[in-house]
């Protein structure tokens, strides 16, 4: 095994599952009270997480950090579903939402912590698009997803999506509501949910208090942004502070070489209440 073990730096009294000895050995403790919804993003230094209309921004800011990739696959080991908008598939041509396609040294160990947490052998993939504005020959398209949409965006689509795919209407109007998106995938037994975005999804998840954790990887690199660059944070179009920040609690912090590795409640407990 190449990559060293991750540095735990600060954890907090935490579920954890019963995971393949390597897994464990990586990364220790991981584990999700059921049902739970969890965010994963990497950001610069400087609070970027997209890279405008540049594709694949996620591996660049990464620098494709062995550490982050993997702990990237181990998440979505963990999911019963990815959770994405339709931005985030069309910025990530070729992209596969499965822990293999991410970390494929592991592919047999994700598999076996799937297998022991009763999961299928990858988790669902679900596409949030209000639009329809899809590219249907991305390949994770073909190999299959759950594609959530509004009546006019099913129309738009029409019978454009391959048959692996199964489009889900979720209301008439121009804009999805992500709370019935949510009870509509848990109506399915898709009890542990990823999303890795977009920022605008993640936004509309938290601004609706449906966000429990969030899992963020600093990567040591500054990415800047000109006055006119669309360059977007963790989480975009809502406004959260002053009035509703989502204060949250820190769950854990790990270090692996200049990369930390942070893990919090959203949001707290006190802001629940």
């Amino acid at each position: 095994m190449t990559l060293a073990p991750f540095e735990v730096l600060y954890e907090a009294d935490l579920p954890g599952y019963k995971m393949p000895a390597d897994l464990h050995h990586l990364y220790g403790r991981l584990g999700f009270k059921t049902p739970v919804v969890y965010s994963n993003f990497v950001s610069s230094l400087d609070g970027i997480v997209t890279l405008g209309s540049k594709p694949s921004a996620g591996s660049i800011i990464s620098g494709k950090s062995p550490a982050d990739r993997f702990l990237m696959g181990l998440l979505r080991a963990c999911a019963d579903a990815v959770v994405i908008g339709a931005g985030t598939m069309r910025a990530t041509p070729g992209h596969l939402w499965t822990p293999a396609h991410v970390y494929p040294d592991l592919a047999t160990e994700f598999t076996s912590l799937r297998s022991a947490l009763g999961r299928a052998t990858e988790p669902r993939l679900v596409v949030v698009t209000a639009s329809g504005e899809l590219d249907f020959s991305h390949p994770a398209l073909v190999k299959g997803a759950i594609v959530m949409t509004t009546a006019d965006g099913a129309k738009k689509i029409g019978d454009r999506l391959p048959a692996t795919c199964e489009v889900v209407v979720m209301g008439k109007g121009k804009n999805l509501d992500v709370a019935k998106v949510i009870e509509e995938l848990r109506g399915r037994g898709l009890q542990v949910l990823l999303t890795e975005g977009g920022p605008h999804l993640v936004g509309q998840v938290i601004e609706a208090g449906l966000l429990d954790e969030a899992f963020l990887t600093v990567s040591p690199v500054i990415a800047g942004r000109k006055d006119d660059d669309e360059r977007f944070g963790m989480v975009e179009g809502v406004e959260l502070l002053p009035e509703h920040g989502a204060w949250s609690s820190l769950l854990s912090v790990r270090r692996h070489g200049d990369y930390l590795f942070l893990r919090y409640r959203t949001p707290a407990p006190a802001a629940r209440a």
